[in-house]
């Protein structure tokens, strides 16, 4: 595991603009548990991390997603899919929490736990424990024929208040890497699920049903995530493949 001091700054992640992906669907449960892998190419400790999201990428009740930093760019390989908007979140994941430092691998599980991407066992027992939380949102995603994604969401709990994000990202489903220098300098490294994009679709005070539209073009899988600000908990997934 590797480490960095943060110099987080709190608050929500807005990061690029993306669009593009697949299908149609819709419901009132909850949708897959969601993993984010902060990972990089140029850790050494990553790989059994990297290797364990392919793993968990495989089963329909989880939405895994690499997310590749960029603070480790300086010792020697800058990772292809590094992006600074991945750094800041997962710095602003560690001011939410109260933590003063980020690392690599690390995992976040449905916004609301983080464990070290190399204890798998941890990392099952909490994707069992989130499988079975409550539907507390009736989240609807449908894609139309003229590549237009329509979103709607509403409260399916009257407790539930305060303030979501109702955010898209585009990810590529595998990339294969030839690494030749810094830590991990000779191996040929599989990725799965990379992010290429997070976007904020819009802001939900949960009050009022929330509906919005927004371009999905390209071949590229989308997700739908409605998450507490902070960041805090994930309320709802969606997966377009």
């Amino acid at each position: 595991m590797r480490g960095l001091k943060a110099w987080a700054t709190a608050g929500a992640l807005i990061l690029g603009l993306g669009a593009s992906a697949a299908a149609a669907q819709g419901d009132a449960d909850r949708g897959p548990v969601v993993v984010e892998l902060f990972t990089s190419q140029g850790c050494s400790s990553c790989p059994p991390a990297d290797a364990l999201l392919a793993e968990l990428a495989k089963r329909e009740g989880v939405l895994a997603l690499a997310l590749h930093v960029d603070y480790w760019d300086y010792i020697g390989w800058k990772d292809s899919f590094g992006d600074p908007a991945h750094t800041r979140r997962q710095k602003a994941y560690a001011s939410a929490g109260g933590r003063r430092s980020i690392y690599t691998p690390q995992m976040i599980v449905q916004g609301a736990q983080h464990v070290v991407g190399t204890q798998p066992q941890n990392v099952r027992d909490l994707i069992t424990s989130h499988a079975s939380d409550p539907a507390l949102i009736a989240l609807r995603v449908e894609r139309t024929g003229g590549g237009e994604l329509r979103i709607s969401a509403r409260v399916s709990d009257p407790s539930l208040n305060g303030a979501a994000l109702v955010q898209v990202i585009r990810y590529e489903p595998s990339e294969t890497v030839k690494i030749t220098k810094g830590e991990n300098a000779g191996r040929t490294m599989t990725y799965t699920n990379i992010v290429t994009n997070w976007s904020l679709l819009g802001e939900w005070d949960m009050k009022q049903p929330f509906n919005a539209t927004a371009e999905l073009k390209g071949a590229r899988p989308a997700a739908i995530i409605v998450q507490r600000k902070g960041p805090g908990e994930i309320l709802a997934a969606r997966r377009l493949r």
